[in-house]
């Protein structure tokens, strides 16, 4: 099995390392509720796909502060 014969530098492995990002979800408007969701999935504010409701989305209650 191959061994390396030399130490890489710092830069020649950051340069390696360089493709290693998170790239960011494409968002689109939904068509029903004109809110921003992520490409390809039901919408969470209004919980349509494609024109069609797939389920119903509830309010959520909000916290009581004491």
């Amino acid at each position: 099995m191959a061994n390396p014969k030399k130490r890489h530098t710092r830069s020649r492995r950051d340069l390696r390392r360089t493709h290693w990002k998170l790239q960011l979800k494409t968002l689109t408007r939904c068509e029903h509720c004109h809110e921003p969701r992520i490409a390809h999935r039901v919408c969470p504010n209004c919980g349509y796909y494609k024109g069609r409701q797939v389920f119903e989305v509830t309010q959520k209650e909000k916290k009581k502060v004491t």
